[in-house]
């Protein structure tokens, strides 16, 4: 039994499946439970288009979980987009309305999100994945309103190089990110979105997995990313063995922003 804890509708604007087409098919899935990420970024030059009705969103994802509890478990959850100059802002969101599972990633530095070229021009590969790393962790030291982290190098998705850069060149940074969630009660997400777009590694990858269990991280979410059916719970049964045998005993699930742990 799975637990999908990174997914996507049509509240987001890139997924064109309605909330009722994903559940209905992670009940045909077999899935435990799903819990709907749906994304506010706030801020972003290229687009105003990710930024969702809090009180639409919430009753139609109270109105699913009373249709369907006898099939399948749903969560509210969101994916937060993060700049350091939105943490207030996204602070003030959070304490007006209440989730089971809150995931904070960073999309964009600068008003630029990633999709687009414009964050990459002018730096160095090196220079483009450092901003992002340490920015990050800047936002992590001064925002606490989430669950667990989103997808950890998400910059290795973007930039159209020839290849991604090895984690070790910003091994430093990225031990201070995880001690950093570690310290804070807070949690990782292994995002099998790496599948579908065909990364050389896990997202984020085995190294920074296994760091994160070395320094002691317990909380750890599976999550498919997934903005249309055929992706829910993608690889999961290859995740939760890979995370069994690096010594993981458990993955897992938020009620009202606490963790419950599930022995795999």
């Amino acid at each position: 039994m799975f637990y999908d804890y990174h997914v996507h509708c049509n509240f987001s604007p890139d997924s064109k499946t309605s909330m009722k087409k994903m559940v209905e098919a992670a009940i045909n899935l077999g899935v435990k439970e799903i819990c709907f990420t749906d994304h506010i970024d706030y801020d972003v030059s290229q687009t105003d288009e990710f930024v969702l009705d809090y009180n639409e969103y919430l009753h139609t994802l109270e109105s699913a979980q009373n249709k369907y509890r006898d099939k399948i478990t749903i969560k509210k959850g969101i994916e937060l987009g993060l700049q350091p100059h939105l943490i207030e802002k996204y602070n003030e969101d959070m304490k007006n309305n209440k989730f089971d599972f809150i995931i904070c990633s960073q999309h964009s530095i600068d008003k630029n999100d990633f999709y687009y070229d414009d964050y990459f021009k002018n730096k160095t590969q090196a220079e483009a994945y450092e901003i992002y790393y340490k920015t990050l962790y800047e936002i992590i030291k001064n925002f606490q309103n989430y669950s667990v982290l989103g997808h950890v190098d998400l910059i290795k998705r973007y930039g159209n190089y020839s290849s991604i850069l090895g984690d070790s060149l910003f091994m430093d940074i990225i031990e201070s990110i995880l001690k950093e969630v570690i310290y804070n009660g807070k949690g990782i997400e292994v995002n099998t979105s790496c599948f579908r777009y065909d990364l050389p590694d896990l997202t984020p990858s085995r190294k920074i997995i296994s760091l994160y269990k070395d320094l002691g991280g317990e909380i750890i979410t599976t999550g498919s990313d997934a903005h249309s059916p055929a992706f829910i719970s993608h690889k999961f049964d290859y995740i939760e063995s890979y995370l069994k045998d690096l010594g993981f005993k458990y993955i897992c699930t938020f009620d009202n922003l606490k963790p419950n742990f599930i022995k795999l």
